[in-house]
């Protein structure tokens, strides 16, 4: 089958090339890809740690071409959302049907790819915060994948949203757009006490955002872009009448249960126009060396798609 496998020697660390198919276990479906989109992390980190030749790639949307041997998941032909810890950048795909998502017939392959790892960890972060009528959601790092689609599902959910980048008047408008109440440049200018914040970024962004949490918030710690570690200043921790009860907390999004389920539904939405994905660059296979790039020198806000079909 084609593939992009990694080859360091060559612009962007990946090339075209021919590679084993994969082999199903009992409780994986066999994938037909047609669609995949980048992430930052597996493309700042993959490319560089992944054995020369390996096939990288969490995200794929595709057709069912062999069911699950154990009886579970979609059947043949079913168009279908995945979710892997590798494999997606490749014409074949196995995959856990946990991890697979039904997807509404006639709907863009590239568009429901840019689902897996940025709708599912928007929304399983969005869990964490709990509740969300009413309630003050800050999210970092909001011109991103995870964080475009964290503003949409905050505002769907009934948050008063409020998106932070560090360009507002280049990304304002079209945050807003996707549901943001407010758009600001820092956590700082959050405007008071917050419910819940989604951080993107680490380091000293996400100590300025637990600083604005109010009794009973939670930040998330989702990304990790800077590069920086955490560092609070003596008392950012002590409790207070309003700052009683707060939390930082983190998750791992495979080792979630109901993926399925969250990918169904998300893909539903996409296909259904509910939730846009953003699609910020699109092209085939012979274009991924330029989305590569464009990822790594931050010129991309949103998705990047590659159709392999």
């Amino acid at each position: 089958m084609r593939a992009l496998i990694v080859d360091r020697s060559v612009p962007g660390g990946l090339r075209v090339a021919e590679a084993p198919e994969p082999v199903p276990t009992p409780g994986q479906a066999l994938i037909r890809v047609t669609a995949t989109s980048l992430n930052f992390g597996e493309v700042r980190h993959g490319i560089d740690s992944a054995p020369e030749g390996a096939v990288l790639g969490w995200d794929a949307a595709g057709v069912v071409v062999r069911a699950a041997a154990d009886g579970s998941g979609p059947a043949v032909g079913t168009s279908v959302v995945t979710l892997g810890e590798d494999g997606g950048w490749a014409e074949l795909r196995a995959v856990r049907t946990d991890w697979i998502g039904v997807v509404p017939e006639g709907a863009d392959p590239g568009a429901i790819s840019t689902i897996p790892v940025a709708g599912a960890t928007a929304l399983r972060a969005l869990d964490r915060v709990g509740p969300l009528l009413g309630r003050r959601v800050l999210v970092t790092g909001a011109t991103g994948g995870v964080g475009r689609y964290a503003v949409q599902l905050a505002r769907l959910g009934g948050a008063y949203v409020i998106a932070a980048t560090g360009d507002p008047a280049r990304h304002g408008d079209g945050l807003r757009a996707l549901g943001a109440h407010e758009v600001v440049e820092s956590p700082a200018r959050s405007g008071g006490r917050l419910d819940g914040v989604l951080d993107m970024l680490g380091g000293a962004p996400l100590v300025e955002a637990f600083d604005q949490l109010g009794e009973g918030g939670t930040l998330v710690a989702v990304g990790h872009s800077t590069g920086e570690g955490e560092s609070f200043p003596f008392g950012a921790l002590f409790g207070g009448a309003d700052r009683h009860d707060r939390s930082l907390v983190t998750f791992l999004l495979l080792c979630c249960d109901g993926l399925h389920r969250d990918l169904t539904w998300l893909a539903g939405q996409v296909a259904g126009g509910t939730l846009s994905p953003e699609i910020a660059w699109r092209g085939g296979w012979d274009d991924a060396a330029e989305a590569v790039t464009a990822l790594l020198e931050r010129r991309l806000h949103g998705k990047a798609v590659l159709d392999l079909a």
